[in-house]
């Protein structure tokens, strides 16, 4: 039974998979406005109810990740060596996803394209935000469980909100260093800059906590 139940979620996730590629080819080729999710489904060849079976939204579609980022950030503090400090676990998590060059720190043409694909998009500019704003949730959580602080401690939703921002104006500038130079090094080592300036403030501001 185990075994029916572990093939069973692999075709549902490659199914998952399928119908998420072949959504972004066509948002990223016409812009998210302008196609529907009829149209991803019969591109897909799958009913348009099994689209929404597995994206109940729409915008979904597009961002397929959001779940990932959530599972990285669980993983990495239930990973993390006794007595680390929680904006340490970050900084480490941030540099992993940049040596490995992740989706989530990678500067290329096609994340460029992806990106401008959301900005012309009042629907993907507004999940976006409502993204951060999720995550910034989510990490204010974590930061608080990882200490064993109330989950409402404004220390935890401070610093959740100064990394997620930062991790914005660093995604953004990473991309602004790759369209002027089309170096992935340099875009990383933007990226990193910007990231670790940011942690050294953040601890600065956080001294006197056990998030720093």
């Amino acid at each position: 039974m185990s075994n029916q139940g572990g093939l069973r979620e692999r075709k549902k996730e490659a199914t998952r998979q399928a119908i998420s590629d072949v959504a972004t080819e066509l948002f990223l080729e016409r812009g998210f406005d302008n196609v529907s999710v009829a149209e991803v489904a019969e591109a897909a060849e799958v009913s348009r109810m099994t689209v929404f079976n597995y994206f109940p939204r729409k915008e979904d579609l597009f961002f397929d990740r959001e779940e990932e980022s959530r599972q990285m950030l669980r993983a990495a503090f239930a990973e993390r060596p006794a007595g680390e400090a929680p904006i340490a676990t970050l900084r480490r998590l941030v540099h992993s996803l940049a040596d490995r060059v992740h989706p989530f720190a990678k500067f290329t043409d096609a994340t460029a394209k992806f990106w401008r694909t959301v900005a012309e998009s009042p629907a993907l500019s507004a999940r976006a935000r409502e993204m951060r704003d999720e995550l910034i949730d989510d990490l204010a959580s974590v930061l608080a469980g990882a200490i064993k602080r109330p989950l409402a401690d404004a220390d935890a939703r401070l610093a959740a909100s100064m990394v997620v921002t930062a991790l914005t104006v660093a995604y953004a500038e990473g991309l602004r260093e790759h369209k002027a130079r089309r170096s992935a090094a340099s875009s990383r080592e933007t990226f990193l800059r910007i990231m670790e300036r940011s942690f050294s403030g953040i601890a600065i501001m956080l001294k006197d906590t056990p998030y720093a």
